[in-house]
Formats: C-alpha cells, sequence, structure tokens
C-alpha cells in the first residue's frame, strides 16, 4: 500500500494518524485525535472528528460529519469516543455522533455498513454489521441495530430501542419498541385519493369540459362501489371523446403495485 495522499486544501490535525492508502480529498477535515485505518477515502468536504478510531476502506462521501461532538444537553466536553469497523460507506450529510460518559462514552458501528445521504446516528448508539440506513433514517441516543437490520428512509427510532437481525423496518415508520429479528415492521399506511387535481390542472390552462370528464372519470373510480375493472369499463362506456380520461385509463391498466384510491 502507497503512502497517504493528503490534497494541499485539506486539513488533516496533526494528532490524527493515517494508514497506509488513505486519501483525503479537497476542504476534507480530519480532527484531532482521528485514526484511519488503511484504504481509507475522504471525498472532497468531508469531515471525520474524533477522539475516534476508523478501521480499512471507510468511504465518507463530501458534507458528511463523521464522529462529532454528541447532541446532548448533558455534554461538556468530555472525552468520548466513536469506534467504526471496515468498508462503511458513508454517504453525504450523513451524521454520526460519539458517546456520551452516561452512556458508556462508546458509539460503536461495525463493518460493511451503508448509510445513505442524510441518515443519523446517535450518541451511544451500537450498529451490527452489514445494515441498512436508507435516507434520511434517523436513531436516537443509546439504539441497537443489530447484524443485516434495515431502516427505512424517514423512519426514527426512539432512544433505547433495539432493531433485531435481519429486521426490516418499511420507511416513514416511528419505531419506539423494540423491533423482533426477521420481522417486517411499517407504519400504518392511509394515503388516500381525493379526486382530480383541479386547481393545478385549471393554472395549466385545462378548460372546463375537460375537468368534468376526469371529475366524473374519479367519481366513477373511488366514490361509486363498483371495483377497478368495472370502474374502468364504466369509463370507456360513458366517456368516450376524452384523452385524458384514456391516459388515465392507460396508466391505471400498468400500474404493477396497484393505484391509491
Amino acid at each position: 500500500m502507497s503512502r497517504p495522499e493528503i490534497h494541499p486544501q485539506a486539513v488533516v490535525a496533526s494528532s490524527a494518524k493515517l494508514g497506509p492508502g488513505v486519501k483525503v480529498g479537497a476542504y476534507a477535515m480530519v480532527g484531532d485525535d482521528v485514526e484511519l485505518g488503511e484504504g481509507c477515502l475522504l471525498h472532497p468536504h468531508a469531515t471525520v472528528g474524533g477522539p475516534a478510531k476508523y478501521g480499512r476502506n471507510n468511504v465518507f462521501y463530501s458534507f458528511c460529519a463523521v464522529g462529532g461532538d454528541p447532541q446532548d444537553y448533558t455534554y461538556h466536553g468530555e472525552r468520548t469516543e466513536l469506534l467504526v469497523g471496515d468498508g462503511n460507506i458513508f454517504r453525504e450529510y450523513v451524521t454520526i455522533s460519539r458517546g456520551t460518559q452516561k452512556g458508556g462514552g462508546l458509539t460503536r458501528v461495525g463493518n460493511e455498513n451503508f448509510f445513505l445521504a442524510y441518515s443519523h446516528v446517535g450518541h451511544d448508539d451500537q450498529v451490527g454489521n452489514q445494515t441498512l440506513f436508507v435516507n434520511g433514517a434517523t436513531l436516537a441516543g443509546h439504539v441497537a441495530i443489530e447484524d443485516f437490520a434495515t431502516v427505512g428512509s424517514f423512519s426514527v427510532v426512539h432512544q433505547y430501542c433495539r432493531v433485531g437481525r435481519y429486521a426490516y423496518v418499511g420507511a416513514s415508520t416511528v419505531i419506539v419498541q423494540d423491533v423482533p429479528p426477521f420481522s417486517r415492521v411499517v407504519t400504518e399506511r392511509e394515503t388516500k385519493s381525493y379526486g382530480v387535481n383541479t386547481i393545478g390542472l385549471e393554472r395549466r390552462g385545462f378548460s372546463k369540459e375537460r375537468l368534468q370528464a376526469l371529475d366524473r372519470a374519479f367519481r366513477l373510480l373511488s366514490r361509486s362501489k363498483m371495483n377497478t375493472t368495472q370502474a374502468l369499463a364504466a369509463m370507456r362506456a360513458k366517456l368516450q371523446g376524452s384523452d385524458d380520461v384514456e391516459e388515465l385509463i392507460r396508466f391505471i391498466e400498468t400500474a404493477e403495485r396497484g393505484i391509491v384510491k
């Protein structure tokens, strides 16, 4: 492995230790008491703080902030740490906090985890191996995420909760109790259709006649007692000549995941 490559416009603390093959891009920052293992890559503007030890082949994308101070009112500058394993990917704007003294002083991240943009790991959390944090997934403090778990986009996990091995937390779910291993958990879906986007279509120049045809179509689809197949047949029989209704019918007939009604 070659010597570390540090861009002239990067900032690396004198106390930092960089392993062989580490690359630090322009405007990236490596803080005090940081140890970066062999082959780590910091893209431009990435920030890694400490005290922290990062294993081998971790990749830090632009504007992530890994190893920052804990977001906790009781923190007053005490020495706390972050310990990260090998082969993790931290995408843009990911934030990971070090521990607090009251929580044991250590946040831990295992190996080969994938943190998508804007995901957050709070202080004193324990993250296992090969987990997936989808965009905006957020952990409060003192949370445990076990191996192979997925935390869906914009889902939040309450402090002291656990997510078991191989569990899947669906998007936009609020977790306030432990999630058993091997399970799928998702918040109740109540997304509904409220008919035609009348104001938006008027602003786009839709005529009164076009809007009336669409309104009749949506009434057949979602307000009648017919199922979808029957509603489509009724649209064809009663609303012939409307290109907008024909487009609506084609869209519904080609839906592979169903439609919002």
